[in-house]
């Protein structure tokens, strides 16, 4: 799925603040890498992210 800009900021910030208060990391982790956002982003480029958008349609309006 392509992702809007402004999904996928949403979707980082979402993940790394979930990260930041002690979630797993989804991947295996690096052990130089311990900034939250890096480990969003490295979740999110494999596809690994768990969470997910969903859309709405304005179809309707």
């Amino acid at each position: 799925m392509l992702y809007t800009r402004f999904e996928r900021a949403r979707i980082l910030g979402a993940r790394a603040l979930q990260i930041s208060m002690g979630a797993p990391g989804v991947l295996d982790a690096v052990r130089a890498d311990v900034d939250p956002l890096r480990i969003a982003v490295r979740e999110f480029q494999s596809g690994s992210i768990p969470l997910t958008v969903q859309r709405h349609s304005h179809a309707d309006h």
